[in-house]
């Protein structure tokens, strides 16, 4: 398993560790361990950027995924990239009364899961398995036993 982690934002407010482990982790628990993926972290005016260039929306936005689609041979698969936005993380701790932590790892389920082909945008039916899955992961960081796949 391979986890990639870029910090592009001023002033470092995530460990770049802890983020790979809870990463690893969360690719454990979804039973993808062979699995690499790159996760980026930037503020508002780089995924504005990114926002308007790959979804036409000229605003920041939390977290961004871009799955490789490529056909890949056997082994270990990459599923993309996940760039979220520490300003936007920041911001909905303070509305969740969350840490930014607890944030970081919601962001990255969310991001993880739509690299893996979940899609909360498709349909109503389709948003409530994502969102039942995110919960189940969310669950099975704090305890492994609590995710039946």
């Amino acid at each position: 398993m391979s986890v990639e982690v870029a910090i592009r934002h001023r002033g470092k407010k995530v460990s770049g560790s802890e983020v790979k482990k809870t990463a690893e982790k969360i690719l454990e628990l979804l039973g993808r361990e062979t699995s690499e993926l790159s996760l980026v972290f930037v503020g508002n005016r780089e995924m504005s950027a990114l926002n308007a260039r790959y979804r036409k929306k000229n605003r920041p936005t939390d977290v961004l995924s871009f799955p490789f689609g490529e056909p890949q041979p056997p082994g270990p698969r990459i599923l993309g990239d996940v760039v979220i936005s520490l300003d936007q993380a920041e911001a909905q701790a303070r509305k969740r009364r969350c840490t930014l932590e607890e944030e970081v790892k919601a962001l990255m389920i969310h991001g993880i899961l739509h690299l893996l082909g979940y899609d909360h945008e498709r349909s109503r039916r389709e948003a409530r398995i994502m969102r039942a899955m995110e919960k189940k992961v969310c669950r099975a960081l704090c305890d492994p036993k609590a995710l039946k796949l």
